[in-house]
C-alpha cells in the first residue's frame, strides 16, 4: 500500500506541473493532440469506455467527451500519467465509476485545482455488492465496482449523470432528461426480455475468465464461476483450476467465456480440457468492435442465455 501511495504522490506532483503548462494553451487529449476551446459544448472527462457510453447517451451532441484510460488498458491496473489527467484542469464535468474502480480519482481532482469542476461518482446511491475476500478489501476497498455490467446498475449510473449534466448546463435540462428517459427505457426493455428467459432456464451457472458479472448475476438469479477474481488479478492455482475443471465436467459446461484483457489463455486452456468452446464476453471497460453499450450487453445476455440453455 505504501508503494502505491508513493507512486500516486509522484504522479500528482507531475500533474501539477503539467497543468501549469497546459493552462497556457488548448486542452490536451490523452493522445496528446490539442483541441480548441471555442466550443459551447460541455466538456466532460470520463475514466473509461462505459462511462463514455453513458455520458454520450445522456449528453448527445451537447457534450464533448474525453476518455482518460486508453482503450486496450486494463482499468484495474491503470496508473494514470500526468498528461492523461491534465484535461481535468479545463473540464466542466468529471465522471468516474467509483466503488474503488479508480482509486486515484479524488487525488487527481484535488491536483487539477479546477474550482469549477463538477465531480460525478456515477455509482452514488446504488445498491452495491460488497467484496468478500480480505485481500481484495485491503487492496481495492470493500465493494465490487462492476455496476455498469448490470442493466439496473447502468440505469442508476445514467440517472446520476443526467443530474450532473443538468446541474452543469441547466439550459439543456429537458434535452438531458429526454435522452436519459429514452436510454433507461431501452435498458428496461432489455431487462424484461431476459428476465423472462432466465427465469425459464433450468441451469443458472456460467463460467467466465473474470469475475465481473456479480451485479448481472444478482439481477437475473445467475451464478458466475471464474478463472480470475473481481479485479482481474493473478491466475488460478493448480488446485483452483482443477476444481474449476471438475465443476465444468460435473455440470456439463459447454461454453467458457473469455475477455481479451483478462487472461484469455487460461480460459482457452480450461475450455480445451473439458471439451468446451470459448466465447467472447464484453466487460465494456474499453471500446470493443465499434459496438455500443446496448449492443454489447445484448450480446452478453444472449450468449449467457444460450450457454445456460444448452
Amino acid at each position: 500500500m505504501l508503494k502505491k501511495r508513493t507512486k500516486q504522490t509522484m504522479l500528482l506532483l507531475c500533474l501539477s506541473a503539467v497543468i501549469g503548462l497546459s493552462a497556457c494553451g488548448g486542452q490536451q487529449s490523452p493522445g496528446g493532440e490539442t483541441t480548441g476551446t471555442g466550443t459551447e459544448k460541455l466538456k466532460v472527462s470520463v475514466t473509461f469506455n462505459a462511462m463514455r457510453e453513458f455520458v454520450h447517451a445522456v449528453g448527445g451532441d451537447k457534450v464533448e467527451i474525453s476518455t482518460m484510460i486508453p482503450d486496450g488498458t486494463e482499468p484495474h491496473a491503470f496508473e494514470p500519467k500526468a498528461r492523461e489527467l491534465a484535461a481535468l484542469s479545463t473540464a466542466d464535468v468529471f465522471v468516474y465509476n467509483g466503488l474503488g474502480m479508480e482509486a486515484w480519482a479524488s487525488e487527481a481532482v484535488q491536483a487539477a485545482n479546477n474550482a469549477n469542476l463538477l465531480v460525478v461518482d456515477a455509482s452514488k446511491g446504488a445498491d452495491v455488492i460488497q467484496n468478500t475476500e480480505q485481500e481484495e478489501i485491503e487492496e481495492h476497498g470493500q465493494y465490487d465496482p462492476h455496476l455498469w455490467l448490470s442493466l439496473k446498475g447502468a440505469a442508476a449510473e445514467v440517472k446520476n449523470i443526467r443530474d450532473a449534466l443538468t446541474q452543469a448546463d441547466a439550459d439543456n435540462k429537458a434535452y438531458y432528461e429526454k435522452n436519459c428517459a429514452d436510454f433507461t427505457a431501452r435498458l428496461d426493455a432489455l431487462y424484461n426480455e431476459y428476465d423472462a428467459k432466465f427465469r425459464a432456464a433450468k441451469n443458472k451457472s456460467f463460467v467466465t475468465g473474470h469475475a465481473a458479472f456479480a451485479y448481472l448475476c444478482r439481477e437475473f438469479g445467475l451464478e458466475q464461476n471464474s478463472v480470475e477474481d473481481t479485479f482481474a488479478e493473478g491466475e488460478p492455482s493448480a488446485r483452483q483450476l482443477a476444481e474449476l475443471t471438475q465443476y465444468c465436467r460435473d455440470n456439463g459446461v459447454t461454453t467458457v467465456f473469455a475477455e481479451e484483457m483478462a487472461s484469455p489463455e487460461v480460459s482457452e486452456t480450461l475450455a480445451a480440457e473439458v471439451g468446451a468452446k470459448v466465447e467472447t464476453i464484453y466487460t465494456i471497460e474499453s471500446a470493443e468492435e465499434d459496438k455500443t453499450y446496448l449492443e454489447r450487453m445484448t450480446e452478453n445476455l444472449e450468449k449467457i442465455y444460450a450457454s445456460v440453455s444448452e
